[in-house]
């Protein structure tokens, strides 16, 4: 399970619903929501 940056709880949280996700660059990239708050979350890199 990868973490990212919550910008409303300002922590890094454990990503929930985590998705695999490339940038148009072709960098990859990991979105999901927060489990504490549901706020859509965000982490660039594999």
């Amino acid at each position: 399970m990868s973490q990212a940056y919550c910008v409303k709880c300002r922590k890094k949280v454990d990503i929930k619903n985590e998705q695999s996700v490339t940038l148009k660059n072709g960098k990859p990239a990991k979105k999901g929501e927060c489990p504490i708050c549901g706020t859509k979350v965000f982490r660039i890199g594999g």
